[in-house]
């Protein structure tokens, strides 16, 4: 089937997008177009990219992905590039560590389709191709995927990455029970506003030597999980934040009576 006839192709043009951090060559962007509109994923989004020139580009997207350059979306950070979105899937090519828990291509397609049924609008994050996500971006992700290869010393081109986890989303969203998601859900939290109630909690859970003033972001890992396991509304959102304000606020008053 065409995908522009194809309803699984439409699901993902809807609700799924592509995020190239600090893309190093123009060329490999274009190379991605190509992936993504072979996948069905239309949305493009380069966060801080690095001397990029869409004339370099376009040879590699062919002429039939040129649209999608055209409409890709350009952030000066990647906070900026997430805000929006409720779900944020990392790709890691490194294991161990922050990266403890991580989903197969496969896997994280029929949840990150499931998602976007649900309400959700889902962003797949890209690091640079000389480096890759760094410990801090790989914080920012709701979730982490890596692909098996058969040389572990050998990373994939970023198209090629991008191609292999777009093909399994469309073909968890082939095989979904319905290709009609439920409007984009209000009371999700987005990832600006998980990112607020984290430097809150950090804030916070440092000053009361709950977590170590050396590395805080290590000791907010388990929080961070925490909330994306129990996937937290906006009324559960506005509860933490209230206690926050409400510690914040207590702190401050005991310092002065002190």
């Amino acid at each position: 089937m065409p995908l522009d006839h194809d309803p699984a192709a439409a699901l993902l043009r809807q609700r799924l997008a592509v995020v190239l951090f600090r893309p190093k060559f123009a060329e490999n962007v274009g190379s991605t177009a190509r992936a993504c509109l072979n996948m069905g994923c239309e949305r493009i989004l380069l966060a801080a990219p690095r001397d990029y020139a869409q004339e370099r580009a376009r040879p590699l997207a062919t002429v039939h992905a040129e649209p999608l350059l055209d409409q890709a979306r350009i952030f000066a950070d990647l906070p900026s590039a997430l805000a929006p979105f409720t779900q944020v899937y990392g790709t890691t090519a490194r294991l161990g560590g922050r990266r403890a828990t991580l989903l197969s291509p496969a896997q994280a397609a029929r949840q990150i389709v499931g998602q976007i049924l649900e309400g959700h609008d889902v962003a797949l994050l890209f690091g640079p191709e000389d480096r890759g996500l760094t410990n801090a971006e790989i914080d920012r992700c709701s979730h982490l995927i890596s692909i098996p290869t058969a040389t572990a010393t050998v990373s994939l081109n970023l198209a090629q990455a991008v191609l292999l986890i777009l093909y399994e989303c469309l073909q968890a969203a082939r095989g979904a029970p319905s290709p009609i998601p439920k409007p984009l859900q209000a009371d999700f939290v987005d990832h600006a506003e998980q990112e607020a109630l984290f430097a809150a909690l950090r804030h916070l859970l440092t000053a009361i030597d709950f977590l170590p003033k050396t590395n805080p972001n290590y000791g907010m890992l388990r929080l961070r999980r925490l909330w994306h396991r129990l996937g937290m509304r906006r009324s559960e959102y506005a509860l933490l934040m209230g206690i926050c304000r409400q510690m914040q606020w207590a702190l401050g008053n005991k310092k002065k009576e002190g």
